[in-house]
């Protein structure tokens, strides 16, 4: 729900310096008001927190596609009824890689939650 605005603040700048913070607002899909609340607050701007849902789709994206290929890779062995031990070797030691950088993305995953929930 949209807080009501019951009250105005007027500023007074150079009129170059408005310039460059309305194009600033347009480059980046804000408003004059937003860009200014949110900064004085310490809250991320609103491109920013769409920045981080892009990041976080695009890296769920990054993990759906390894998931096919392990899938991939199983179902060759399967296929082929064995898998050398070397090859064995190779695919678990990148499964190992690959847990330890989906904790890692996950730990930064928490943290950025709690920014955008203490934004609110």
């Amino acid at each position: 729900m949209s807080e009501s605005k019951e009250t105005r603040i007027f500023i007074r700048l150079q009129k170059e310096k408005k310039t460059a913070w309305k194009n600033l607002c347009k480059a980046r899909n804000l408003s004059l008001t937003d860009l200014i609340i949110d900064s004085v607050e310490h809250r991320l701007l609103a491109d920013e927190r769409r920045a981080v849902t892009v990041f976080i789709e695009k890296q769920d994206n990054l993990f759906a596609k390894i998931g096919n290929n392990i899938n991939q890779v199983a179902k060759y062995a399967n296929i082929q009824k064995s898998i050398s031990e070397a090859e064995l070797k190779t695919f678990n030691n990148h499964l190992q890689k690959l847990e330890v950088l989906k904790a890692e993305q996950n730990e930064i995953f928490l943290g950025i939650y709690k920014r955008l929930a203490d934004d609110h």
